[in-house]
Protein backbone atom coordinates (compact mmCIF):
# COMPACT_ATOMS: atom_id res chain seq x y z
CA UNK A 1 0.00 0.00 0.00
CA UNK A 2 1.22 3.27 -0.82
CA UNK A 3 1.87 6.25 1.04
CA UNK A 4 -1.40 8.09 -0.69
CA UNK A 5 -3.68 4.89 -0.10
CA UNK A 6 -2.38 5.27 3.36
CA UNK A 7 -3.17 8.97 3.99
CA UNK A 8 -6.74 8.36 2.51
CA UNK A 9 -7.28 5.71 4.81
CA UNK A 10 -6.27 7.65 7.35
CA UNK A 11 -8.39 10.48 6.24
CA UNK A 12 -11.26 8.04 5.80
CA UNK A 13 -11.28 6.69 10.06
CA UNK A 14 -10.72 10.08 11.45
CA UNK A 15 -14.36 11.30 9.26
CA UNK A 16 -16.21 7.77 10.22
CA UNK A 17 -14.88 8.44 14.17
CA UNK A 18 -16.26 11.79 13.54
CA UNK A 19 -19.75 10.59 12.48
CA UNK A 20 -19.78 7.75 15.26
CA UNK A 21 -19.72 10.27 17.67
CA UNK A 22 -22.04 12.29 16.00
CA UNK A 23 -24.46 9.40 15.98
CA UNK A 24 -23.87 8.38 19.43
CA UNK A 25 -24.77 11.60 20.31
CA UNK A 26 -27.79 12.74 18.50
CA UNK A 27 -29.05 9.19 16.77
CA UNK A 28 -28.88 10.46 13.51
CA UNK A 29 -26.29 9.97 10.88
CA UNK A 30 -24.64 13.06 9.70
CA UNK A 31 -25.20 13.62 5.85
CA UNK A 32 -22.01 15.07 5.50
CA UNK A 33 -19.57 12.75 5.80
CA UNK A 34 -17.70 14.09 2.49
CA UNK A 35 -17.18 17.63 4.10
CA UNK A 36 -16.11 16.85 7.34
CA UNK A 37 -13.33 14.95 5.41
CA UNK A 38 -12.63 17.25 3.10
CA UNK A 39 -11.54 19.87 4.94
CA UNK A 40 -9.59 18.25 7.71
CA UNK A 41 -6.86 17.63 4.73
CA UNK A 42 -4.12 19.84 4.38
CA UNK A 43 -0.93 19.94 2.58
CA UNK A 44 2.36 21.86 2.65
CA UNK A 45 3.59 24.28 0.49
CA UNK A 46 6.14 27.09 -0.31
CA UNK A 47 5.50 30.68 0.81
CA UNK A 48 6.18 31.51 -2.78
CA UNK A 49 3.44 29.80 -4.33
CA UNK A 50 1.06 31.72 -1.97
CA UNK A 51 -1.77 33.21 -4.16
CA UNK A 52 -4.75 35.37 -3.90
CA UNK A 53 -8.13 33.23 -2.81
CA UNK A 54 -5.90 30.68 -1.90
CA UNK A 55 -7.32 29.83 2.34
CA UNK A 56 -3.91 28.46 4.58
CA UNK A 57 -3.61 27.37 8.34
CA UNK A 58 -1.42 29.40 10.28
CA UNK A 59 -1.28 29.50 14.26
CA UNK A 60 -4.11 27.24 14.19
CA UNK A 61 -6.99 29.12 12.58
CA UNK A 62 -8.21 29.41 8.50
CA UNK A 63 -6.74 32.58 6.78
CA UNK A 64 -7.90 33.68 2.93
CA UNK A 65 -4.86 35.18 1.21
CA UNK A 66 -6.44 38.72 -0.18
CA UNK A 67 -3.08 40.11 -1.62
CA UNK A 68 0.83 38.91 -1.76
CA UNK A 69 3.63 41.12 -2.58
CA UNK A 70 6.78 39.53 -3.46
CA UNK A 71 10.34 41.34 -2.23
CA UNK A 72 13.77 40.84 -2.97
CA UNK A 73 15.67 44.02 -1.02
CA UNK A 74 19.45 44.33 -2.47
CA UNK A 75 21.53 41.11 -0.99
CA UNK A 76 18.76 39.79 1.33
CA UNK A 77 17.19 36.80 1.53
CA UNK A 78 13.58 37.23 -0.48
CA UNK A 79 10.21 37.01 1.46
CA UNK A 80 6.43 36.83 0.56
CA UNK A 81 4.63 39.99 2.12
CA UNK A 82 0.67 38.54 2.67
CA UNK A 83 -2.47 40.16 3.88
CA UNK A 84 -5.13 37.37 4.71
CA UNK A 85 -8.65 37.53 6.50
CA UNK A 86 -9.22 35.69 9.50
CA UNK A 87 -12.16 33.24 8.73
CA UNK A 88 -13.48 32.79 12.26
CA UNK A 89 -13.20 36.52 12.91
CA UNK A 90 -13.48 38.29 9.50
CA UNK A 91 -9.83 40.43 10.88
CA UNK A 92 -7.56 41.39 8.57
CA UNK A 93 -3.95 40.77 9.26
CA UNK A 94 -0.17 41.17 7.47
CA UNK A 95 2.76 38.16 7.76
CA UNK A 96 5.96 38.61 5.93
CA UNK A 97 7.00 35.25 5.15
CA UNK A 98 10.69 34.04 4.40
CA UNK A 99 10.86 32.73 1.05
CA UNK A 100 12.11 29.16 2.40
CA UNK A 101 9.30 29.24 4.64
CA UNK A 102 6.64 26.08 4.20
CA UNK A 103 3.02 27.06 4.79
CA UNK A 104 0.40 24.44 5.26
CA UNK A 105 -2.92 24.91 2.67
CA UNK A 106 -6.29 24.29 3.95
CA UNK A 107 -8.19 21.78 1.39
CA UNK A 108 -11.91 22.51 1.79
CA UNK A 109 -14.75 21.41 0.11
CA UNK A 110 -14.38 22.08 -3.61
CA UNK A 111 -16.18 23.12 -6.73
CA UNK A 112 -15.54 23.59 -10.52
CA UNK A 113 -16.80 26.78 -11.71
CA UNK A 114 -16.36 29.54 -14.67
CA UNK A 115 -16.60 33.13 -13.94
CA UNK A 116 -19.22 34.97 -15.61
CA UNK A 117 -19.36 39.09 -15.08
CA UNK A 118 -19.42 41.47 -12.38
CA UNK A 119 -22.30 44.19 -11.79
CA UNK A 120 -20.01 46.22 -9.73
CA UNK A 121 -21.18 45.09 -6.65
CA UNK A 122 -21.22 41.14 -6.84
CA UNK A 123 -18.70 38.35 -8.94
CA UNK A 124 -20.83 36.07 -10.57
CA UNK A 125 -20.00 32.40 -10.93
CA UNK A 126 -21.81 29.40 -12.18
CA UNK A 127 -21.26 25.71 -11.15
CA UNK A 128 -19.89 23.80 -14.16
CA UNK A 129 -21.72 20.61 -13.27
CA UNK A 130 -25.39 21.92 -12.27
CA UNK A 131 -25.24 25.03 -13.93
CA UNK A 132 -26.39 26.61 -10.69
CA UNK A 133 -24.93 30.75 -10.24
CA UNK A 134 -23.61 32.22 -7.16
CA UNK A 135 -21.86 35.52 -6.33
CA UNK A 136 -19.23 37.02 -3.87
CA UNK A 137 -18.54 40.06 -2.69
CA UNK A 138 -15.16 42.19 -3.70
CA UNK A 139 -14.09 42.26 -0.09
CA UNK A 140 -14.18 38.90 -0.07
CA UNK A 141 -12.39 38.00 -3.22
CA UNK A 142 -9.58 40.73 -2.56
CA UNK A 143 -6.71 40.96 -5.10
CA UNK A 144 -8.09 38.01 -7.14
CA UNK A 145 -10.85 40.26 -9.33
CA UNK A 146 -7.54 41.33 -11.27
CA UNK A 147 -7.30 38.10 -12.48
CA UNK A 148 -11.18 37.20 -13.40
CA UNK A 149 -11.87 37.31 -16.77
CA UNK A 150 -15.03 36.18 -18.23
CA UNK A 151 -15.17 32.33 -18.95
CA UNK A 152 -12.12 31.87 -16.64
CA UNK A 153 -12.16 28.31 -15.29
CA UNK A 154 -11.56 28.98 -11.33
CA UNK A 155 -12.30 26.61 -8.49
CA UNK A 156 -14.44 28.19 -5.58
CA UNK A 157 -13.58 26.49 -1.89
CA UNK A 158 -16.19 26.43 0.63
CA UNK A 159 -16.56 25.96 4.66
CA UNK A 160 -19.04 25.10 6.42
CA UNK A 161 -21.45 25.36 3.38
CA UNK A 162 -20.50 28.92 2.81
CA UNK A 163 -18.02 29.68 -0.40
CA UNK A 164 -14.81 31.60 1.09
CA UNK A 165 -12.33 31.95 -1.65
CA UNK A 166 -11.92 31.64 -5.27
CA UNK A 167 -8.56 29.22 -6.10
CA UNK A 168 -6.75 31.35 -9.48
CA UNK A 169 -5.00 29.16 -12.18
CA UNK A 170 -1.26 29.10 -11.66
CA UNK A 171 -1.53 31.72 -15.11
CA UNK A 172 -3.84 33.97 -17.07
CA UNK A 173 -4.39 35.36 -20.43
CA UNK A 174 -5.45 38.53 -20.59
CA UNK A 175 -6.01 41.70 -23.12
CA UNK A 176 -3.72 44.84 -22.84
CA UNK A 177 -6.39 47.64 -23.14
CA UNK A 178 -3.46 50.79 -22.74
CA UNK A 179 -0.11 50.78 -22.98
CA UNK A 180 2.34 53.15 -24.80
CA UNK A 181 2.94 52.07 -28.29
CA UNK A 182 5.74 49.81 -29.15
CA UNK A 183 9.03 50.86 -30.88
CA UNK A 184 9.92 49.52 -34.56
CA UNK A 185 12.14 46.74 -34.38
CA UNK A 186 11.88 46.26 -30.47
CA UNK A 187 13.20 42.87 -29.32
CA UNK A 188 13.29 41.71 -25.75
CA UNK A 189 15.29 43.18 -22.93
CA UNK A 190 15.45 44.05 -19.44
CA UNK A 191 13.39 47.54 -20.81
CA UNK A 192 9.84 47.30 -19.52
CA UNK A 193 6.96 49.71 -19.82
CA UNK A 194 3.40 49.98 -17.39
CA UNK A 195 0.02 47.75 -19.37
CA UNK A 196 -3.17 48.13 -18.24
CA UNK A 197 -5.26 44.94 -18.96
CA UNK A 198 -8.82 44.39 -19.14
CA UNK A 199 -9.12 43.54 -15.45
CA UNK A 200 -7.82 46.28 -14.67
CA UNK A 201 -4.20 45.17 -13.15
CA UNK A 202 -1.34 47.15 -14.32
CA UNK A 203 1.78 44.68 -15.46
CA UNK A 204 5.39 45.69 -16.85
CA UNK A 205 5.81 44.31 -20.33
CA UNK A 206 8.22 44.29 -23.32
CA UNK A 207 8.46 47.26 -25.12
CA UNK A 208 7.06 45.15 -28.25
CA UNK A 209 3.40 44.77 -26.43
CA UNK A 210 1.33 46.54 -27.79
CA UNK A 211 -2.58 47.18 -27.00
CA UNK A 212 -4.88 44.42 -28.05
CA UNK A 213 -2.31 41.76 -27.46
CA UNK A 214 -3.13 38.73 -25.30
CA UNK A 215 -0.39 37.69 -22.54
CA UNK A 216 -0.01 35.33 -19.82
CA UNK A 217 0.28 36.92 -16.72
CA UNK A 218 1.53 34.95 -13.23
CA UNK A 219 -1.31 34.80 -10.49
CA UNK A 220 0.86 34.75 -7.80
CA UNK A 221 3.21 37.60 -8.56
CA UNK A 222 0.85 39.43 -11.05
CA UNK A 223 3.80 39.47 -13.50
CA UNK A 224 4.35 39.14 -17.24
CA UNK A 225 5.45 35.78 -18.57
CA UNK A 226 4.91 35.98 -22.61
CA UNK A 227 2.90 37.32 -25.27
CA UNK A 228 -0.11 34.53 -26.64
Amino acid sequence: MGPDSVNRLEIWREGMCIVSRVYRLTGTRPPTLHVLVKWTVSTMIAATQLRPGMVIKFNHELFSIFSVFHRTPGNLRGFVQAKMRNLRSGAMTEHRFSSEDRVERAALEQHSMEYLYDDGEYYYFMNSETFEQMHLTKDLLGDAVQYLAPQLAVTVEFFEGKPISVELPATVDLTVVETEPSLRGATISNVTKPAKLETGLVVQVPPFVNTGDRIRVSTAEGAYQERV
